[in-house]
């Protein structure tokens, strides 16, 4: 009876301990990833901030489903939830979706089979059983919280998944301008398991978008920041045709510049970097050589300026002004658009709901209105109009 005792007091001791670590570290860890040290000067006078809102916003690349937040509510921490992005204008969001990522991550060279920070964040976040070996669990359930919330709250929330519902979605803002376009991507192709029929699993769940590598090489390729620096393998070669074939979006964000030179000799399609920034403006093992981002932009591409340092060596909006001008001048307004990367383990100077501070730096720096507005979000949806499946 005694031990009966002792075994029941443990595990109530087990229970208690879980159920704080449950509340309070995972908060604690976004806290000291995902920060905003906020520029002074980050002031809008009313006009710029007219004009901003007068535009069709959009992001390529926003992190923020893995973190045990619920989004319907405006948070302190991190940089990105609805009310936020609803006070920001923001129209078009991806909403990509981490499932590995190597402790002591680095730019410099992170080995495929180094611990996982991700299988420790799932434990202490309550993610699903499922979600502790699977990758692909891992991703699903990030989307499925995405799907739960636009059918909870459908006057904040729309999930786009093709040209028909993207325009479906327009027409809804027009008279709701708050309502928000959500789109789903993977933050790097491993969340396929290592089978190209995981491709059509994860669009069958809403995915429109899937970058190929993250920070470590996997079974279609290398890395920009893998071991190898290899290409495209045969399997990646196989997926890459697979999901064009669905008109799934191509993400060469992270890929080795031997893989980004193999995606481009057998693209069917344009390709996306959905977070950035370009080496000519800051040299950093994060950005690819220009003359890629060039061959990108002329298969009708899109580069997605980042706000945080490894991309743009700097973080103010006027550091972030700076390099989408750069941009432009290197590849035409036509080809450039934001990719925060937000909630993705940053720092920045703003969050989202904050996104008119760069508008205007942009006016400030005597870009062209029209200009502002392609780069904004205009490329983005015309991007999408064109690209997600019909129907």
């Amino acid at each position: 009876m005694k031990k009966t005792r002792i075994v029941v007091a443990l595990a109530a001791i087990v229970v208690i301990a879980y159920a704080g670590v449950r509340t309070f570290v995972p908060s604690v860890i976004e806290g000291q990833m995902n920060q905003v040290q906020r520029d002074p000067i980050n002031s809008v006078d009313a006009s710029a901030l007219a004009f901003h809102n007068s535009l069709i916003v959009g992001d390529w690349h926003a992190d923020t489903l893995l973190w045990d937040r619920d989004i319907s509510e405006q948070a302190e921490l991190g940089h990105v939830d609805i009310p936020r992005l609803q006070k920001g204008n923001v129209a078009l969001q991806m909403f990509t979706t981490v499932t590995k990522s190597p402790e002591g991550l680095n730019y410099e060279e992170n080995a495929t089979d180094a611990p996982d920070s991700i299988t420790k964040l799932s434990l202490v976040q309550g993610w699903p059983v499922a979600t502790w070996t699977s990758l692909t669990a891992r991703a699903i359930h990030q989307a499925d919280k995405l799907s739960q919330m636009a059918s909870q709250y459908p006057d904040d929330l729309m999930l786009v998944t093709s040209q028909s519902s993207l325009a479906t979605f327009l027409a809804k803002r027009e008279s709701n301008p708050k309502l928000l376009g959500g789109l789903l991507g993977t933050e790097g192709s491993h969340a396929l398991d290592g089978k190209l029929e995981n491709i059509q699993v994860l669009y069958d769940k809403g995915f429109r978008m899937m970058s190929l590598q993250h920070f470590f090489d996997n079974k279609l390729g290398g890395s920009l920041h893998g071991t190898s620096q290899k290409g495209l393998s045969e399997f990646g070669q196989q997926a890459v045709q697979k999901m064009q074939a669905l008109d799934i979006i191509v993400d060469v964000s992270h890929s080795s510049e031997q893989t980004v030179k193999d995606v481009l000799a057998i693209s069917q399609a344009p390709l996306v970097i959905s977070h950035t920034g370009f080496n000519g403006h800051c040299q950093s093992k994060r950005n690819i050589d220009d003359s890629l981002m060039q061959q990108i932009a002329d298969g009708g591409g899109l580069i997605a300026v980042g706000y945080w340092d490894g991309a743009i060596c700097k973080i103010t909006a006027n550091d972030v002004a700076d390099a989408i001008i750069y941009g432009i001048n290197l590849v035409g307004v036509e080809h450039v658009s934001l990719g925060s990367d937000f909630d993705g383990g940053v720092t920045t100077s703003f969050d989202t709901s904050e996104l008119s501070v760069i508008t205007q730096a942009l006016l400030q720096k005597n870009v062209p209105k029209q200009s502002i507005a392609k780069v904004m979000g205009g490329n983005m949806l015309e991007f999408l109009q064109k690209q997600l499946p019909t129907n």
